[in-house]
């Protein structure tokens, strides 16, 4: 019951720091294109690589806390599902050109961001 509280709670961080980010983009850059979705989806895949590589490849986290922060609060950031709306609205649109950049953006970046991530947890673990 104490992990799943703890889960709860770090879901609820992740939200919110999702809602902010989301928010400062948008006031940032403007509407024209979601920069917001797409900064918290290269931000979390950096985060969640970072994470699982001091967690599970380096024992530099405890099962719990890797959990926490993994399930919780990278779960409670991250916006696939928002992602994925966002794609289709531009394609419904005939928006071909804006759709496949953000679709390309997004897994290109993520992909690069998520290894970056792992790197970078490498390089802090000391190697």
């Amino acid at each position: 019951m104490k992990s799943f509280l703890l889960i709860c709670l770090g879901g609820a961080a992740g939200t919110g720091a999702r809602y902010l980010v989301g928010t400062g983009m948008l006031r940032w850059l403007g509407p024209a294109f979601p920069f917001g979705t797409l900064a918290v989806n290269l931000g979390g895949s950096l985060l969640l690589g970072a994470v699982m590589e001091l967690g599970a490849g380096h024992g530099l986290l405890s099962a719990d806390l890797r959990v926490v922060l993994a399930t919780g609060v990278m779960g409670g950031f991250t916006t696939y599902s928002s992602f994925n709306h966002e794609t289709l609205g531009y394609l419904q649109r005939g928006a071909w050109l804006l759709g496949g950049g953000y679709l390309g953006l997004t897994l290109l970046g993520c992909s690069t961001a998520g290894a970056l991530g792992i790197a970078a947890a490498r390089w802090l673990a000391g190697g």
